[in-house]
């Protein structure tokens, strides 16, 4: 679990973050969402310490990460894994040298427990004879495959996703919108994903964090978001033709 209390942050004479307390709970995945200026890289650069706060805390099961020593924050990044958009991979690098990327820097295992568990995380996101192409040799779905292979290659405790599905087709999307649920699931990882996408909202948004204009403006699940009323989240979610017809389909079975 991940606690943020607080949390206030500039730059220059902006105020970014605005006081944004929330929980992100363990097991599940938590979605934070708004629009291009809302807050939330900021929040999600702040929780992986790339940013500072100005004050507020934010907590990792109990460890106040500004309370911590430099050797504990060291510590702690070891139990972070990170999918980046656009994935992040080495070109240089064959599929299974970046997923064992982690294991070279984090790690004291030998050559044989990291190829055993490069072969286990990348058979569990279903890339089994791929390990010696290039990323220029793959499609952008494996390749967002293999970002997830190597960000739980060290069985993290939280997961952080920046826009996974950028540049994904929508049934490759879901495809990678369920591996993260169901990896967060089996591992019991704290997964915080940063995301414009509402179909990822939709299919497995369990707990979903609104910003607008650096200030928390709702917080719910995906099935309270058909039912609220907060004009906010309405304007946001249900911009398009489509998910205004979802909006109300759902309302009418409701009454």
């Amino acid at each position: 679990m991940i606690e943020v209390k607080n949390i206030e942050k500039s730059f220059g004479d902006s105020k970014v973050l605005k006081g944004i307390s929330t929980v992100f709970e363990t097991g599940k995945t938590n979605l934070i969402i708004g629009q291009s200026g809302s807050g939330k890289t900021v929040l999600l650069k702040s929780l992986l310490g790339i940013h500072t706060p100005d004050s507020g805390q934010i907590i990792f099961d109990g460890r106040v990460y500004s309370d911590l020593t430099p050797d504990e924050k060291r510590a702690l990044r070891t139990e972070i894994g990170m999918v980046f958009q656009g994935s992040a991979l080495f070109d240089s690098m064959t599929v299974a040298q970046n997923v064992a990327f982690p294991l070279k820097m984090f790690t004291k295992n030998n050559r044989s427990e990291t190829n055993d568990r490069v072969d286990f995380v990348l058979k569990r996101v279903n890339l089994i004879d791929a390990h010696h192409k290039l990323p220029s040799e793959i499609s952008g779905g494996m390749q967002k495959r293999v970002a997830i292979a190597r960000a739980i290659v060290n069985n993290p405790k939280y997961l952080f996703c920046d826009e996974p599905n950028s540049g994904l087709d929508p049934n490759t999307s879901t495809l990678i919108d369920n591996l993260i649920k169901e990896i967060t699931e089996e591992y019991d990882i704290t997964t915080v994903i940063n995301t414009h996408d509402m179909n990822s909202v939709m299919e497995i948004g369990e707990n979903i964090l609104f910003l607008k204009n650096g200030v928390k403006a709702w917080q719910g699940k995906k099935e309270q978001i058909f039912i609220t009323d907060n004009e906010a989240v309405v304007e946001f979610v249900y911009s398009s033709n489509l998910f205004k017809k979802v909006r109300e389909a759902h309302l009418k079975d409701l009454k």
